[in-house]
């Protein structure tokens, strides 16, 4: 889960369905990039990092990576 998209989303007092409509994309999209299964585009990351007003660039690192999980993101 990115604890720091969420987390920045409710400060902002903003639902999942709120900021989707802001995207022009589906709640349940959003929900996905919350949850970490999908990865916005570029073009969606900016402007949700715009709406949210967040400046750093680690919005969108993956995060409960396990340390010994030495496998690579496109071994899947």
């Amino acid at each position: 889960m990115r604890d720091i998209l969420i987390k920045c989303r409710k400060k902002k007092k903003l639902t999942q369905e709120n900021i989707s409509k802001m995207l022009g994309i589906g709640r349940s999209t959003y929900n996905a990039y919350e949850l970490g299964t999908i990865n916005p585009p570029l073009k969606i990351a900016l402007k949700i990092k715009e709406i949210l007003n967040y400046k750093n660039d680690d919005i969108f690192l993956i995060q409960n990576v396990s340390k010994t999980d030495n496998s690579s993101p496109n071994d899947s």
